[in-house]
Formats: C-alpha cells, sequence, structure tokens
C-alpha cells in the first residue's frame, strides 16, 4: 500500500469502524514478532514511502525528523521507537509514512508495513483492559492501547493504538479546555459519553463551570442504559432537567454516531441536543456528524467553541421548552 485515498465509505448508522491494518516487527527473547496495530481510516489522509527525512537537534529519540509535503512541514514519529520496541536486524522492512491529522494537526507515523483496510463492528472492539505484564505485549504500556479485536477468524489480535497521546508527549496538543470569557451560566444536566477517563474529566469540570450537573457513561451502550435510568426517575419530565449531551465518536461496542441514530430514533429522547467532540478532524465525520441527527461536530478541544456551541443549543433547546 504505497498511496492511500481517503473515502467516504461507512454509514453515520452503521456502527463500524475501518482501520488501517499496519505492523510494526520486533524481537523479544531471541524471536521475531509481528505486531498487528491500526489506525481509524478517518484519521489518515495517505501513506507514502520514507522520505528524506531533516533531522530535529535535541528532539526525542522517537522523532525521526521533519519534512516538507506540499507546503506543510510535517513531523516524523517512528513508531517502534515510541513502543520501545526492538526492531530484529535480520528482517527485510520496507517503511511506509502514515500521515495523520489529529486534533487538527498533521504528524507522520513510520510504520513496518502497511497491509489492508479491515472494517470492523464497534461491538467486536473491546477496551484495553489486558495486562501489560502479558509477553507480546510487556514492551508496549497498556495506556497506549484504546482497543483491541479479534481478526483473521479470530487467529490474531489487532490493537488499535492511541496515536493522540504522541502528540501529548511533544507537547503539540495539551487536553485542557478554558473559555477566555466568563462562562454562560445554566442549569440542568448533561450527559457526557467518551471512552477516555481523561476527556471525561475535563469535560466534566467545563461544563460544570457552566453551571451543568454532569453524569457519564464511557460508550454508546452505557449511555443509552444512562438514559433509560434516566428516564425511570424523571419520566416524561426529563426533557426539563437534561438540556444536552457531548458525545465522542470513537468509542468500543457502539460509537457515537449509532448512539446518535437510537437516540433520534426513540421519541422520548429525540429532542435532546447532541454535540459531538472528537480528534477526528476530518470533513467526512463532520458530514456523519449532521446525518446522525448531532446539532454540531467539534474538533478537541476548544474551550471557546465549546462554550459558544453550548451556550447556543443549550439556549435555543430552552426556548423550545417554554413553547411547550
Amino acid at each position: 500500500m504505497a498511496s492511500f485515498e481517503k473515502q467516504d465509505t461507512l454509514k453515520a448508522s452503521s456502527n463500524e469502524i475501518e482501520l488501517v491494518d499496519f505492523r510494526i516487527y520486533k524481537l523479544e527473547k531471541g524471536k521475531i514478532y509481528e505486531g498487528i496495530y491500526g489506525i481509524n481510516v478517518a484519521k489518515v489522509n495517505e501513506i507514502i514511502r520514507l522520505p528524506h527525512l531533516t533531522e530535529l537537534p535535541g528532539a526525542p529519540e522517537y522523532i525521526e525528523g521533519i519534512f516538507d509535503l506540499r507546503g506543510i512541514v510535517i513531523p516524523v514519529i517512528n513508531l517502534a521507537k515510541w513502543m520501545h520496541v526492538e526492531v530484529p536486524k535480520n528482517k527485510k522492512i520496507k517503511p511506509r509514512v502514515i500521515i495523520a491529522e489529529l486534533n487538527d494537526i498533521v504528524i507522520g507515523f513510520i510504520v513496518h508495513e502497511a497491509k489492508r483496510i479491515r472494517r470492523i463492528n464497534w461491538k467486536n472492539i473491546e477496551p484495553a483492559n489486558f495486562s501489560s505484564s502479558s509477553s507480546t505485549n510487556s514492551k508496549l504500556d497498556k495506556g497506549k492501547i484504546t482497543g483491541i479485536t479479534r481478526i483473521d477468524g479470530g487467529e490474531e489480535v489487532l490493537l488499535i493504538l492511541d496515536l493522540e497521546s504522541i502528540i501529548q508527549d511533544l507537547g503539540l496538543y495539551r487536553p485542557e479546555i478554558n473559555a477566555d470569557r466568563s462562562y454562560t451560566q445554566f442549569g440542568g444536566l448533561a450527559l457526557i459519553l467518551d471512552d477516555s477517563a481523561i476527556a471525561r474529566k475535563i469535560t466534566k469540570e467545563f461544563l460544570e463551570k457552566m453551571g451543568f450537573d454532569v453524569t457519564e457513561a464511557n460508550d454508546g451502550e452505557a449511555g443509552l442504559e444512562k438514559l433509560e435510568k434516566l428516564y425511570e426517575n424523571y419520566g416524561e419530565k426529563l426533557s426539563q432537567f437534561l438540556k444536552v449531551i457531548i458525545s465522542d465518536i470513537e468509542m468500543p461496542k457502539m460509537d457515537g454516531f449509532h448512539f446518535a441514530k437510537k437516540v433520534k430514533e426513540d421519541p422520548r429522547f429525540a429532542k435532546f441536543p447532541i454535540i459531538f467532540s472528537s480528534s477526528i478532524s476530518d470533513k467526512f465525520s463532520k458530514e456523519k456528524g449532521e446525518k446522525a441527527g448531532g446539532e454540531s461536530y467539534l474538533v478537541k478541544f476548544d474551550g471557546n467553541k465549546l462554550h459558544d456551541e453550548i451556550s447556543k443549543i443549550v439556549s435555543k433547546y430552552d426556548k423550545e421548552l417554554e413553547k411547550f
């Protein structure tokens, strides 16, 4: 796979993800292992051969250098070094660079081989809850993996890497949100869906500054269960309490798009406004968010934009409630 052309091939309601399957070879206890990893196609701009790189003096070891791609200077990360993997010297490797865009930041990742694109249902992706002391993953920090799934009839395991943590390590992206203005104050309840505990904590603190009480869920299925429990407690009066839902996109079991579709199909919940907040910044995802019924789609994290969208959407929602 020497080149890559992104296409919008998934429906917003499919609850599926397309992953670029890539490999990292590693030497461990004298044996060569083929590590199988994945990155969401929505985050990939293209895949190219390893270009000539300009070294950056004083940079971390895993930064191989920078290069100019059509007028954009891109840092290139050696994933094997970032993962502290010992690469076998006697293994023939034809490196490729995955050019990805995360949180509106363009960055390159060196991999040993780019295999194919796999379409996988989120129900078949589980959070990374295995022990980091397992033999095949002892070099890989558990915190650097967002999910795992079985492929090829269950014979192999694919790991979805948390590539966003790389740009955090580099200081290019700091997941902290604060509006540079006084916070508009609202009452009522807000629901957050995100599989990242850090992202939930940041968003919760932000919403609390706006006066909301906050409840949380770590994926779409848990989000629907939370709505059911809230309806049991409040009944039809829930619309007077729940003012906004902030949802991530990439979540095991059920993604944000499928969650939104389920919400909008249920007459009890259809009026609740949904704001998508994701690290995915491609145009297709924004279009899918609109098709799924979201009132807004934001790239994590811009405090001013999040504040303005919440204020606009919740104010509109409150005015609609006043009519009844």
